[in-house]
């Protein structure tokens, strides 16, 4: 009888030591559900958001909400990149305070095919660009599905399409995880925009031959997802560019006054910023259609003015062996017209710098008659860094010029081509002395008295010798003009950076947030050795097959022996 009343009292103390441990459980599940915890244990910080993003999420005054469209039967590594955009988006709602929400949408879902183009061709009208996949099906065969890696943000009734697919050149698995890495930045770049009080202006000046507006369409349509566009001239008015965050000089071809010059200079001096896009030598295009043209120096009247700043653009012309084509005809007479695509060494494809947030991740940049580009001074309070710059193989050619299209069917040595790394667009950051500082401004300033500021407050500006990779293409049809996207090759459908290298020229330069800084950020890519899972497939198999099976077998194997070692002690 006493060992019955000393087990039940064993039992009555291991009942009760059970329910204050299911107790004790459910008490601190409830204490940790009250308290948002979060942890990111990977050694890139993948799931922990920037400063600058915390700090646009927790300003947000009204609801967001987020259309993705990447969603269905898709490829292993886009549903990677789905996770990472659903993970991403979690966070935001968190950060924001629930004022984010999301929901993923299978474009493709409809079974109807009518629907399903309406649905593909809304999204293309939104600005969405598809992506066709060769996909296989179960019977062995490929069939082509049409994705749309991307979202819609939706804010106030306003709707800005977010593509979000790196393109770059490189494998796939490359391509999926530099989306993964600009995840965040094209999001809360988006939302920042959108969310804004007060958008920021941008002036294409005019008034010196500068590239036509249809010719820069393309660029100025994307542009305006971000800022409002205006072009004007400048006229020698003070103070008229005061109200704009940045300006762009693209491709002008008249000299500057030293009015106009005196006006840009001071609007530096006062903070502005400054996109200039300018080549020292003019090359006619046109007149390479019969056969062959010339290029020629050409001064704009603002050389002084970049070298004082600490850039020079040398007046000569680029060649690279690392270039893009030039379609030519090898027919005899209009009747038997051929083109053939062949080499053109005055087509260089500019190489973007890895180690900056505005060309970190883009495509190679396509130059058209290219100049190069020399840091010059040694003010420490001007600091410069290259953006683009020539491949290993290139030389330069010096005006007067005469180019003609037999060159394309030359096959050029490696020797003949002993430079290396020019460069072709260059940041300057820093406090700028002014190009007039001792200079009399009596003659063009005006009845007014001018006190000019001799050195600029804490400023930034890029400079790029080679104004046509602004520069759109335009087809025509009789009085219609359509621009063609920019860094879009109409023959072969290749796309070149230049459209996201030149928007990214200008969030930077306007960037107050700190928010371009997250192009720099770097996932590493952790890809299976495919040589060792082909030779250790089984052996991986069998242990993750039967090593739970395995495991669940000796826990309870363990349990038991423990449980009857103590009750049979008893």
């Amino acid at each position: 009888m006493e060992v019955n009343r000393n087990f039940s009292g064993i039992r009555f103390r291991s009942w009760i030591q059970f329910v204050s441990a299911v107790a004790v459980i459910i008490l601190i599940a409830l204490a940790t559900s009250l308290v948002r915890l979060r942890l990111d244990l990977t050694e890139d910080d993948r799931y922990t958001l920037s400063p600058p993003t915390r700090k646009v999420l927790s300003g947000l005054k009204n609801d967001i909400y987020i259309q993705v469209y990447l969603d269905g039967d898709i490829p292993i590594p886009l549903k990677r990149l789905r996770r990472s955009v659903r993970e991403m988006l979690d966070e935001f709602r968190i950060t924001s305070g629930r004022k984010i929400d999301f929901d993923f949408i299978n474009p493709s879902e409809s079974s109807n095919q009518g629907e399903r183009e309406k649905q593909y061709q809304s999204l293309v009208n939104k600005g969405l660009n598809p992506v066709n996949l060769q996909a296989g099906d179960a019977e062995g065969g490929s069939t082509q599905k049409i994705i749309f890696p991307g979202m819609i943000v939706n804010y106030n009734g306003i709707e800005v399409p977010i593509n979000f697919l790196n393109n770059s050149s490189g494998s796939y698995e490359q391509n999926i995880l530099r989306s993964m890495e600009g995840l965040e930045y094209e999001v809360i770049q988006t939302i920042s925009t959108v969310s804004k009080d007060t958008i920021f202006k941008v002036a294409f000046l005019e008034g010196h031959g500068e590239i036509p507006e249809i010719e820069t369409a393309d660029i100025t349509m994307n542009l305006a997802r971000y800022f409002t566009v205006d072009r004007g001239i400048i006229g020698g008015k003070q103070g008229i560019l005061d109200k704009y965050a940045a300006i762009v000089v693209a491709g002008p071809e008249k000299e500057f006054t030293e009015a106009d010059k005196l006006v840009l200079d001071q609007y530096i001096m006062n903070g502005g910023k400054v996109l200039w896009l300018v080549d020292e030598v003019k090359v006619n295009t046109d007149s390479l259609t019969l056969g062959s043209t010339i290029g020629l120096f050409r001064p704009l009247n603002i050389e002084d003015q970049l070298f004082r700043y600490g850039a020079r653009v040398n007046p000569v012309i680029v060649q690279d062996l690392d270039s893009w084509v030039i379609r030519v005809n090898i027919g005899s007479g209009n009747a038997q017209q051929k083109f053939v695509a062949l080499p053109w060494l005055y087509y260089p494809l500019l190489i973007p710098s890895s180690s900056h947030p505005i060309a970190r991740n883009i495509n190679r940049v396509k130059g058209d008659y290219s100049n190069y580009i020399d840091t010059v001074g040694l003010d420490m309070a001007i600091h410069k860094t290259i953006l683009l710059h020539t491949s290993a193989f290139s030389r330069v050619l010096s005006p007067p010029l005469i180019i003609s299209l037999k060159e394309a069917e030359k096959t050029p040595s490696e020797k003949e081509f002993p430079m290396s790394s020019l460069p072709v667009a260059v940041l300057l950051e820093g406090v700028f002395p002014s190009v007039f500082k001792n200079r009399s401004i009596d003659n063009y300033v005006g009845a007014g008295n001018l006190k000019i500021k001799t050195e600029s407050t804490k400023t930034k500006m890029i400079v790029i010798a080679d104004a046509d990779i602004i520069r759109n293409e335009v087809t025509r049809s009789g009085l219609q003009e359509v621009p063609v996207p920019l860094g879009v090759d109409k023959y072969t459908g290749q796309t070149f950076g230049n459209r996201d290298f030149l928007i990214n020229c200008l969030n930077y330069l306007v960037d107050d947030d700190g928010l371009m800084e997250l192009r720099s950020r770097e996932i590493k890519l952790r890809l299976l050795d495919k040589a060792r899972i082909k030779s250790e497939k089984l052996r991986w198999q069998l242990i993750n097959v039967l090593g739970p099976v395995l495991v669940v077998i000796l826990s309870g194997l363990a349990y038991g022996w423990f449980r009857k070692r103590k009750y049979t002690s008893i």
